[in-house]
């Protein structure tokens, strides 16, 4: 085709649509708006129900987000198959809508855009491509869904079948309407489409006659508007509104803390934690709507795998279907009606179901509302986080009967409480034990982790008695009053020593004082133990023993705790030092980094007896020894006491050590270097 011909390159919008068909597409485009616009507000002012909350700055940040994760589809390519084949329709559809915005400027707008190059390369080629993209897309998640091919997805729910049938049909009747005007106009452009160009091929060659292919036109031309007109009117009242919403919703999430409960005005709050769907936020409400029912939550859940009556996604689907109910049952409180009692109960705050939710649903937040209603409302707490509450607020730490006192651990260490030496200013490093050194097995690392420090020349300090529980296990089982009791006496004390920096081994620990003392006013700079060590490792304060002797080389696996990882994102230093060992090879575990599996601890789950099919610790522990590794590494306190007595139980005769990472490199260091 000469070059000067593809200027005159179009094509007539309404070929074969009379006018008066043409006003009649107008007039059910308007009621389909409608019926689109109506949805949408009505749950716009179910949202509105919710409590104030402030998600919509900074702009750069949040739109970075939506292209990593709406764009680029980041988190969706955790499976990959799954992944690969929402890109395609993801993409395919948007190009397609694209598409049909160009037609409503070049025709509607009267801004003739749809010609020339740009009607060949872009209106026809890309969008024939984009759409065959998206039409295989669409296939093959009907073939995995009606295959069982991914077991979090329930088979036989007609109504997800339905909707990948709609989303089909578009497409393959958008296809046969191009194909039939491609043959029965003989278009000069039509090999530009090569999809419609294939099919007009096969109608003059099934022998169509004009007038046959102008009436199967029109037919189907009908049927594929009606269809998408469907589609469309449906999005509000169909998991087919996360089109709209998880874009919204990936905006809006937190930036930073994002397992935090959500701030409690304590003077101000005329109920403590959620009672009803009024106490929630907005935020909390809109995510309801958001959920796709994909099942990635579930199935990363460590409470649900181990036969704990926890479901994320149930959770939220439960909430979002009283959200949806009259307003008469509203006044229901939502924990012991709604939700069960001992579904909140089983979380152990490992935010797995969040760092799974593609559409970045925000479960966490709710479970600890709901909690904080049960707690400081109605008193209803198990019997062993009832005991860790009353040793929090009578003893300031949550280990009642210990017999060990927080001075016992550092007697004869070159430790100096900042009582004697008068601030922080006179020591390196303040070490924040914890309350797990009123543990005697925790002892030996918070002393392994003094003489790795006084070996690399730092002066170490500690608050001593004067130390008091961060709030963390009072904070997760809802008990926010202690919480602030506990908090604030801290930052009196970090006040009064002029503390500015803080070393921890307890990711717990780690994460409250780094990222929700703020709330407070607190301002501290925080590192874990395995992030000075491998700081300390880099500047070259210390050395272990490089090199590897014959016969002596062991395999190490290391356990990342969910605090660390997914909490706050720490998984890389832990793995620096251990690379660094003599005589250790790191292998990993299928479930590691911020896709770890938690040790079923947390949450306030350390203080209660566990129930359900299995205990969370034995399955990592399972995992663990299945990498054959001699020895399981871990970086904090609670993790270290779960897998202990697990790893024991599933490695059965093989001896399996746990030890910290500080233990680990005391134990380097203390060995005679390779010659």
């Amino acid at each position: 085709m000469p070059s000067e011909k593809l200027g005159e390159a179009t094509r007539e919008v309404f070929w074969n649509i009379p006018p008066a068909g043409v006003v009649v597409m107008y007039l059910l485009t308007a009621v389909t708006v409608g019926i689109l616009g109506y949805g949408i507000l009505r749950e716009f002012r179910r949202w509105r129900r919710g409590k104030g909350l402030d998600r919509l700055g900074p702009l750069w940040p949040r739109l970075k987000l939506v292209l990593v994760h709406v764009a680029g589809h980041v988190r969706l390519f955790a499976e990959r198959l799954p992944g690969l084949y929402h890109f395609a329709f993801f993409w395919g559809f948007l190009v397609l809508f694209l598409g049909t915005v160009v037609v409503f400027v070049h025709h509607d707008l009267g801004i003739r855009i749809m010609r020339g190059p740009f009607y060949l390369y872009f209106q026809s080629f890309f969008l024939d491509l984009m759409g065959l993209v998206a039409a295989v897309g669409v296939g093959a998640a009907l073939l995995l869904r009606q295959t069982g091919s991914l077991p979090r997805l329930p088979r036989g729910v007609w109504s997800d079948t339905l909707l990948l049938l709609l989303f089909e049909a578009i497409l393959v009747t958008g296809f046969l309407v191009e194909g039939l005007r491609i043959a029965a106009t003989q278009d000069p452009w039509g090999r530009w489409s090569p999809v419609g160009f294939a099919i007009g091929q096969a109608v003059r060659g099934a022998g169509l006659d004009g007038s046959e292919m102008r009436w199967l036109h029109a037919v189907l031309w009908w049927i594929h508007f009606l269809l998408a007109s469907a589609f469309v009117a449906y999005i509000p009242y169909s998991k087919l509104f996360h089109l709209l919403l998880a874009p919204l919703n990936v905006y809006l999430q937190p930036l930073a803390a994002n397992g935090a409960p959500r701030p409690l005005q304590l003077e101000e709050a005329s109920t403590l934690g959620a009672r009803r769907l009024e106490d929630l936020t907005w935020k909390d409400l809109f995510d309801l709507d958001v959920c796709t029912e994909c099942g990635r939550c579930t199935a990363a859940c460590p409470a649900y795998a181990t036969g704990k009556p926890l479901s994320p996604m149930h959770l939220i689907l439960d909430l979002r279907k009283a959200m949806r109910n009259d307003e008469r049952d509203l006044a229901v409180p939502l924990a012991g009606n709604v939700i069960r009692e001992e579904t909140l109960w089983a979380c152990t705050t490992c935010m797995a179901c969040m760092e799974a939710c593609p559409v970045f649903i925000e479960h966490l937040p709710k479970i600890l509302e709901l909690r904080r209603y049960l707690v400081m409302e109605e008193a209803r707490v198990p019997s062993g986080m009832r005991e860790a509450l009353r040793s929090l607020e009578a003893r300031e730490h949550p280990w009642a009967g210990t017999r060990w006192s927080r001075r016992d651990w550092y007697r004869s260490l070159p430790v100096r409480e900042l009582k004697d030496a008068g601030s922080a200013e006179e020591v390196d490093v303040v070490y924040w034990a914890g309350c797990a050194v009123l543990d005697e097995r925790y002892q030996r690392v918070a002393r392994a982790l003094v003489r790795i420090l006084d070996g690399a020349g730092l002066r170490v300090g500690v608050l001593g008695p004067e130390e008091r529980c961060t709030g963390d296990p009072a904070r997760r089982m809802g008990d926010e009053f202690l919480f602030r009791t506990l908090a604030t006496a801290n930052l009196e004390t970090f006040a009064r020593y002029r503390v500015r920096r803080v070393v921890t081994s307890c990711p717990h620990c780690y994460n409250v004082l780094k990222n929700e003392y703020r709330e407070l006013g607190g301002d501290l700079q925080v590192q874990h133990h395995t992030e000075l060590l491998s700081s300390l490792l880099r500047q070259g304060s210390w050395s272990p023993p490089l090199g590897k002797t014959a016969g002596d080389e062991d395999s190490v696996t290391y356990h990342d705790p969910c605090y660390l990882a997914r909490h706050n994102g720490v998984v890389d230093p832990p793995r620096e030092v251990l690379a660094r060992l003599r005589g250790l090879r790191l292998v990993e575990m299928p479930r590691r980094a911020r896709n770890t599996f938690c040790c079923g601890a947390g949450g306030g789950r350390a203080w209660v007896e566990e129930r359900g099919e299995e205990r969370v610790a034995l399955q990592r522990a399972r995992e663990a020894v299945g990498t054959g590794a001699g020895v399981v590494a871990v970086s904090c306190p609670f993790c270290l006491q779960m897998l202990e007595d697990a790893v024991k139980t599933a490695a059965g005769e093989r001896a399996v050590r746990v030890l910290d990472v500080a233990e680990l490199v005391a134990e380097s260091l203390s060995e005679p270097k390779a010659q």
